[in-house]
């Protein structure tokens, strides 16, 4: 049996937590530059308020409700979720972060025991030790397992926990009320080609003939199918797979027309991708960085562009890949555009040793150590502490807005919260 812990209104909730005059009050949480709603309370879902939705079109709704309006703060989020994880860690030993706010557990070391009753004691503690209420679904597959973490939020006997039915008659009533876009492992276009065929719930899905999912769809359509039938085709996932690229990039928070302000943020940019990426212990082969302008600004001369080179030999040192991002860049920028976006990629990431190549001058040993100061001091002091001068020291002519940001509590020593 497999259980999926997911966190209810994850990031509305992370908010509330720390503040308790929003108990019951509508919260709302916007993207980057404060432009969409990207998080919701139950109480602002009611309101009608959708995902993705432009904030300046919910400005009414917001202000008659006395709506909360919080700027996403992903530190606490980030910071949240691990003190989640470590909570139910200590029921299960192994987990699978599925994401930021879902870690899928084997029930399979606790087999003897009532399940239902030992995930409401996971629930409990975890609301107790992080304030964060989860909704769990148990399942003998992880789709199984998805599929009754959804009956758990909706269904208020479930008490927010609930386990798939082994009876023929109310499995059956489960898969048939679950419909095909809401199949974990289903995308869009799958679920349409399902449509197309006259498949419109998992039931249906169930009940296809083995040759007719093979000739229709793929062979991950064949294991959520199998899966759906009760055959685990998917295992826990306790080591995640090594990334291949990693990519940071931001949206300005306001047009941007000068190669200061620009190289400043692609800096910032290969800075954090590079501790990023020493920090999960990769080095990385190539580095690109592109550069672009508004494309919903239509009014505006549009301009889009990218560049890249090898790095030789692959590395995750800050210098190194520092230099190589401001000469792309410098490349790529042209006077006269106004830009709205910057970032950088590095890919074809390895993990382990590394060969040097017999033509650098580098001093590869020097640089590990000048890297791992700098990462224990930004670590033990806060992040940005010790940053290279290229990455500016007044950002505010390109940083993204954030003018809601509630404090970063849990990582941050000046920003703790305090009490009267």
């Amino acid at each position: 049996m497999y259980a999926l812990a997911d966190c209810n209104n994850f990031y509305a909730t992370c908010e509330r937590i720390f503040h308790p005059q929003f108990s019951s009050k509508p919260i709302i949480v916007l993207s980057n530059n404060d432009g969409c709603v990207i998080a919701r309370s139950q109480e602002a879902k009611d309101l009608g308020i959708r995902m993705g939705q432009p904030v300046f079109q919910c400005r009414d709704v917001i202000r008659k409700n006395n709506v909360v309006v919080c700027s996403s703060n992903y530190a606490l989020y980030e910071d949240m979720s691990r003190r989640v994880v470590s909570s139910i860690l200590h029921f299960i030993p192994e987990v699978e972060i599925y994401s930021i706010d879902e870690v899928f557990f084997d029930l399979t070391p606790v087999a003897d025991c009532d399940l239902e009753i030992f995930c409401r004691k996971i629930q409990s503690t975890v609301l107790k030790w992080t304030g964060i209420p989860v909704s769990i679904g148990i399942g003998p597959t992880k789709t199984l397992a998805k599929l009754a973490n959804r009956v758990a939020k909706k269904d208020s006997l479930a008490g927010s926990v609930y386990r798939f039915p082994v009876r023929d008659l109310d499995r059956r009533r489960v898969l048939a009320a679950t419909p095909i876009d809401e199949i974990w492992g289903i995308g869009r276009q799958w679920a349409k080609r399902f449509k197309q065929v006259g498949v419109d719930t998992a039931w249906e899905v169930v009940q296809m003939r083995t040759a007719d999912i093979r000739s229709h769809f793929n062979v991950t359509v064949m294991r959520t199918a199998m899966e759906l039938s009760g055959i685990p085709c998917e295992n826990i996932e306790s080591n995640p797979a090594q990334r291949r690229s990693l990519v940071r990039s931001r949206s300005f928070g306001r047009m941007v027309t000068r190669w200061e302000h620009m190289s400043q943020a692609i800096a910032s940019h290969a800075i954090r991708a590079a501790e990023k990426l020493r920090s999960e212990g990769g080095v990385a082969g190539r580095l690109a960085v592109f550069i672009q302008t508004n494309r919903f600004r239509k009014d505006l001369p549009q301009y889009c562009v990218s560049g890249s080179c090898e790095l030789l030999p692959p590395t995750n040192t800050t210098p190194v890949i520092l230099k190589e991002a401001a000469a792309i860049g410098h490349g790529l920028w042209k006077e006269g555009f106004q830009y709205k976006k910057a970032g950088v990629m590095l890919s074809e990431i390895s993990f382990g040793e590394t060969q040097s190549t017999l033509f650098s001058d580098r001093d590869h040993e020097h640089d590990a150590k000048l890297m791992q100061v700098m990462d224990l001091i930004n670590v033990k002091m806060g992040s940005d502490t010790l940053h290279p001068a290229a990455s500016g020291v007044d950002r505010r002519s390109w940083s993204m807005q954030q003018g809601s940001r509630s404090p970063r509590y849990t990582t941050r020593w000046d920003e703790l919260p305090k009490t009267s």
